[in-house]
């Protein structure tokens, strides 16, 4: 199979785009539009690949299998190697949650379907990005689905090149315009499907059209004259810079926002090797050095920033980012120099391809096998947090008692009497939900009779303040509800209201679903009180717990990059998290004469917040309760909760 002639300014296209990428994995706040990065690669590759099979199918030389055994030689040593290190260290270093994590995203990664797997994860109550150490391999599955289905398209259209061209141009703009409008509905989608990503490979696949085949149509090469190939090479360096100097996490990216790095791409490769900025600035030495290493480079470093950041429970200080980049760099030459070069050119290619897919069909099956036995609990570096786990999120139920439904973001709890007529209702959303288990020990110590004094039951979802009429459409469904069972239920004689007001005070905006102001909660706030007033229930509120704890920073890990404690949390940085609302939204309470509970008067004193009692860590993340924190908090403020939940009782 033949392949285009060799040009060095791609490979420093490649090598501005892993840069780019590494930049901003590595310093988001310095490199805020690193990840276009994998804009220019998907060009890139759409470009080249459409060349390979263009002129092979001109040839009548194409042939499927030989096409995909060069993609597996190309994709798989170096991927095997990776998913091999980042498995072995992980069994190491992760508690059984991480590496069960770990294990679904090998299996994904082995598969090439990570991008379906992640979008999946891309909720409310998804961890942190930072904490995934095979993230990255989202743009690569985009990567390999295009490079399974797009030849198998271009061959069934090939003979009829108006066919293949009206094809080519009819996915080209319905999937610029999917992505423009997943963009405004749903932001995750839009970053992983496929079909809002592949108009940026089709772009490279209407240059190689044109580079290709331009003459077999018109009789007319496509060539540039000098001043065409400096005037499309000054336009896209313009393009990418303009595109690195505004580009963010805040635009709806990818979108109509992707054209600025896709178009300069475009545009600096139909320039040609010989466009000054081409032949003096891409093909330059250095560039062209890490360009050849690029895919490897992108595949290790970013387990090992991950890892790193993973260990250390917070982001590694900037030596061991700086120094995580270098190693990434070492292990990629090595890659490239004594697997990826090696493999591409030995003998015994039929074994050399059997062998490559069974060892990443091995390395998903590992992955799957992690993931079903939840992440071996057994190991050692899981048994150092056994007491703690970070998903037992038993006191998260379903709300289909409520609404007949079942919802992802779901933070209902049946209560402490299932069966018993409800006495106190909490309302909330998953910050609100941490209290529950508070409730139950409450419960617990109260009831002593035969029939229990103090029933509750709790209803909430993930980022729903539960006010009346503000918030997301599944918001007010879960609200309205819940507004429908207080109204019919007599017993009821309270209500509690318990959310991450932080959060809302000020203002929110869900997800680009719907947005309110400051006024506009403190409205809907006062209504809701006012509502439940009027039909005689007492209204009380459980403030936001201290934010910003870091709680795996308190077990120590089998492994460690330095002796800080990242365990403890400074009262001064839970006021900086609180967003300073608490003294305006307590004059706001009194105004409205309602009680407030305030569970910080039990965590923190003068200077730090409790993160721990004892071996119990009493936090899930940075503001929810594990299932320690709230039954601590009623052992410690057992009196004022009898005072304010049961005043008729004291």
């Amino acid at each position: 199979m033949n392949h285009p002639k060799y040009r060095p300014d791609i490979d420093g296209l490649r090598a501005i785009a892993v840069l780019s990428v590494l930049g901003f994995h590595a310093f988001p706040a310095q490199f805020k539009a690193g990840f276009i990065g994998v804009d220019i690669f998907f060009v890139i590759s759409g470009f080249l690949i459409s060349s390979i099979i263009f002129e092979n199918l001109n040839r009548g030389s194409f042939s499927f299998l030989e096409f995909y055994g060069r993609r597996i030689k190309r994709i798989f040593p170096a991927l095997i190697l990776v998913l091999l290190a980042s498995f072995t260290v992980a069994w190491f270093a992760l508690f059984a949650d991480e590496f069960e994590q770990l294990g679904k995203h090998m299996a994904a990664g082995a598969a090439f379907v990570s991008n379906f797997a992640l979008w999946q994860e891309a909720g409310y109550f998804d961890n942190a990005a930072e904490t995934k150490p095979l993230l990255h391999l989202w743009s690569l599955a985009i990567e390999e689905q295009f490079y399974i289905f797009w030849p198998l398209l271009v061959w069934a259209t090939w003979k009829r090149k108006w066919l293949f061209i009206t094809t080519l141009i009819t996915l080209l703009l319905v999937s610029f315009g999917v992505s423009t409008l997943m963009v405004r509905v749903d932001r995750a989608a839009a970053f992983f499907f496929p079909g809002s990503r592949i108009w940026e490979l089709l772009i490279g696949v209407v240059l190689a059209y044109l580079t290709t085949q331009v003459e077999n149509l018109t009789h007319h090469k496509f060539q540039l004259n000098h001043t065409h190939r400096q005037v499309l090479s000054t336009l896209g360096a313009l393009l990418l810079a303009f595109a690195f100097y505004r580009i963010d996490k805040s635009r709806p990216y990818p979108g109509s926002w992707a054209l600025f790095p896709v178009l300069g791409t475009f545009c600096l490769m139909a320039a040609g090797p010989r466009a000054w900025f081409n032949q003096h600035v891409l093909a330059n030495r250095a560039l062209v050095g890490i360009g050849l290493i690029s895919y490897p480079l992108y595949l290790w470093h970013w387990p090992l920033l991950t890892f790193a950041r993973i260990v250390e429970s917070e982001t590694p200080a900037v030596q061991f980012r700086i120094a995580a980049l270098l190693l990434s760099a070492v292990l990629a030459w090595l890659t490239y120099r004594f697997l990826e070069k090696p493999i591409r050119s030995g003998n015994h290619q039929r074994i050399t391809i059997t062998t490559l897919c069974i060892a990443i069909a091995v390395l998903g099956t590992a992955g799957f096998v992690t993931y079903k036995q939840k992440g071996f609990p057994e190991r050692a570096a899981a048994q150092t947090s056994s007491i703690n786990t970070w998903d037992n999120l038993t006191f998260a139920q379903s709300c289909k008692f409520l609404t007949q439904s079942k919802e992802q973001d779901d933070w209902c709890n049946q209560g402490n009497a299932p069966t018993k007529a409800p006495t106190h209702v909490l309302l909330g959303d998953s910050v609100g939900n941490g209290f529950a288990p508070m409730l139950h020990a409450y419960a617990t110590a109260q009831n002593t009779g035969t029939e229990p004094e103090f029933v509750f039951k709790q209803f909430g979802r993930g980022a729903c303040p539960m006010l009346l009429g503000i918030g997301p459409a599944h918001c007010k469904e879960l609200t309205q509800a819940a507004k429908s069972y207080i109204e019919h239920n007599n017993s009821i004689h309270t209500v509690l209201l318990a959310a991450n007001w932080t959060l809302y005070f000020h203002g929110n905006e869900w997800y680009g679903h719907s947005k309110i102001d400051a006024q506009e909660f403190q409205n809907a706030f006062s209504n809701t009180v006012k509502h439940y007033q009027s039909l005689g229930k007492r209204v009380i509120v459980i403030l936001a717990p201290p934010i910003g704890a870091n709680p795996r920073a308190c077990v120590v890990r089998p492994m460690r990059l330095s002796a800080e404690n990242n365990c403890s949390l400074q009262l001064q940085d839970v006021l900086n998290n609180s967003r300073d609302y608490k003294k305006p939204f307590v004059a706001l309470l009194a105004a409205l004469h309602i009680d407030y509970f305030d569970p910080e008067r039990y965590l923190c004193d003068t200077a730090t917040c409790k993160v721990t009692d004892g071996p119990r860590i009493l936090y899930l993340d940075h503001e929810h309760f594990s299932e320690f924190g709230g039954p601590y908090i009623a052992n410690q403020a057992s009196k004022e909760l009898r005072q304010i939940l049961n005043p008729v009782l004291n």
